[in-house]
């Protein structure tokens, strides 16, 4: 296992030449019952106005990674985390969450991992460097420091949002459940994930014949 420093994507593109096997970007968003302001149909004058309760409300964390290797159709996998409201309680995925996401999509794709994920806390600590290092098939890199604008899971996070804009659910359970239905939609549309990729500018060639 290979951990890469200083957002080494050129690394990155060596790596996953050497090893036959998939590009992956992993990016994390949360969502709460205040929903997402986008614009909407309303009288002239008359502002629409959604009533929703921020307290007590909980959290969910999902976790998304989308994976493309040139010549294979892109895939879009994902974890999800609820966190009921309470002091003390976590409000964030943990290193066991992240890595079990790598290892579902693993399990899928069958094939060596390069994955390219930020800087936060939690993918560099000490726990994730153990973690990652005692899968064989795993190659880390880490992206340039503010730069979500390489990640194609912002494209997802963006999608899902927009199209939660002003609807306010009631309970947290029911929120889990339209973010996980919005998801499982765009892994059926690989078309849509191709253009997150592209809307970073990145693009993946077939390695070079030695």
């Amino acid at each position: 296992m290979g951990q890469g420093q200083g957002g080494d994507l050129g690394g990155g593109r060596r790596a996953r030449a050497a090893c036959g096997g998939y590009i992956c970007f992993e990016d994390e968003a949360g969502f709460t019952r205040r929903p997402p302001r986008g614009r909407t149909w309303g009288r002239r004058g008359r502002t629409p106005v959604v009533t929703v309760s921020g307290r007590h409300s909980g959290r969910l964390s999902v976790a998304g990674l989308i994976a493309m290797r040139p010549g294979s159709r892109t895939r879009l996998c994902h974890r999800l985390r609820t966190h009921p409201s309470g002091k003390g309680k976590r409000r964030s995925m943990s290193e066991r969450d992240f890595i079990a996401l790598v290892d579902g999509t693993h399990q899928l794709i069958k094939t060596p991992i390069v994955l390219m994920w930020d800087r936060l806390n939690t993918h560099v600590s000490r726990t994730i460097r153990e973690l990652t290092g005692a899968r064989e098939w795993l190659t880390v890199f880490l992206l340039p420091a503010y730069s979500p604008g390489l990640n194609p899971v912002e494209g997802v996070w963006a999608h899902v949002k927009s199209s939660l804009a002003n609807l306010a659910v009631v309970a947290l359970d029911r929120l889990e459940v339209l973010v996980r239905n919005r998801l499982k939609r765009l892994q059926y549309r690989p078309d849509t994930l191709d253009g997150f990729k592209a809307g970073t500018g990145l693009v993946l060639d077939h390695p070079a014949s030695p």
